[in-house]
């Protein structure tokens, strides 16, 4: 989507840290903004910070709860016409050791980080198919997909998951006009540390990671870590450019050529069979990697 302006952008976490730097860059670039946010805090913030209830619709979301969000899509709809742009956004920092971990973490964690992505795919790409105008999704996952961090699983399970999901449906949905990104992005100056403030209560039964999430949200936030615009402008770049994968942070990059080079070198170093080759074609590469590799 080269132009964004006029067009709607459907953010998950939207009202603070990434989500609200994403929103601040396509208000700026012409767009109509869909805030779906679960803390009410963030919510007010927003909306007093942008001030313009023409463009700007502020909305209370749970990301799990199909039935609120399919209201949400729908209220969105009635407000601007049409929706063009998803961000998949909402997330949270849950991790620790696997000796700490009980369900109610896992059930936490990829509930939302990859249940509410398959709940925003299922519900808002429909309303961006019908109307014909095109569109973008972007799944936020994060360079610990690419360079996978220790003793977080929950959190490097559910990012991987994303680049996956992207990935897949980005061939799928190119007929239609709608590209598909995958953002990876590095330490940003967010409200990531503030994770234990919205576990419900049902999930905190069975967990070990109450006192981590104490600790993590006394974690100060460095100047050294990217700012949420910065982070923003990145997003509507790759956007307009239709990039499958945006990137930040260049400091990351060795470690995912070490990543990638030690899948190469793990594939059997025998002759390849012509035979099943030809039989499988279909399953050995992907199309929509020719643009980015110049093939």
């Amino acid at each position: 989507m080269k132009d964004v302006k006029g067009k709607t952008a459907f953010i998950t976490g939207g009202a603070s840290g990434i989500g609200l730097g994403i929103a601040k860059a396509f208000y700026n670039a012409g767009s109509n903004l869909v805030l779906a946010d679960i803390r009410e805090d963030h919510l007010k913030s927003a909306e007093a910070f942008f001030n313009d209830p023409d463009r700007v619709l502020c909305l209370k979301l749970d990301v799990t709860d199909r039935a609120a969000y399919a209201a949400a899509a729908k209220q969105a709809e009635d407000k601007f016409g049409k929706i063009h742009m998803l961000f998949n956004n909402a997330g949270m920092g849950v991790g620790g050791p696997l000796k700490n971990l009980g369900f109610d973490d896992w059930d936490w964690g990829l509930g939302v980080m990859i249940g509410g992505v398959i709940n925003g795919i299922q519900i808002v790409l429909p309303y961006i198919q019908k109307h014909g105008e095109g569109g973008h999704i972007v799944n936020t996952s994060s360079k610990a997909a690419l360079v996978p961090v220790t003793a977080f699983s929950i959190y490097g399970t559910a990012k991987a998951a994303m680049v996956g999901l992207s990935e897949s449906i980005r061939g799928e949905l190119a007929p239609d006009n709608i590209g598909v990104s995958v953002f990876c992005p590095g330490p940003v100056q967010s409200n990531i540390a503030e994770t234990g403030k919205i576990r419900p209560d049902k999930y905190k039964k069975d967990t070990g990671l109450a006192e981590a999430e104490e600790q993590l949200a006394q974690r100060p936030v460095s100047d050294l870590w990217m700012s949420a615009e910065e982070c923003g402008e990145r997003v509507l770049k790759g956007v307009q450019n239709n990039d499958l994968y945006i990137l930040t942070h260049a400091e990351f990059k060795k470690g995912a050529e070490e990543h990638f080079n030690a899948i190469l070198k793990s594939f059997p170093d025998e002759p390849i069979n012509e035979e099943r080759a030809k039989a499988i074609s279909f399953l050995l590469r992907n199309p929509i990697f020719d643009e980015i590799n110049g093939g």
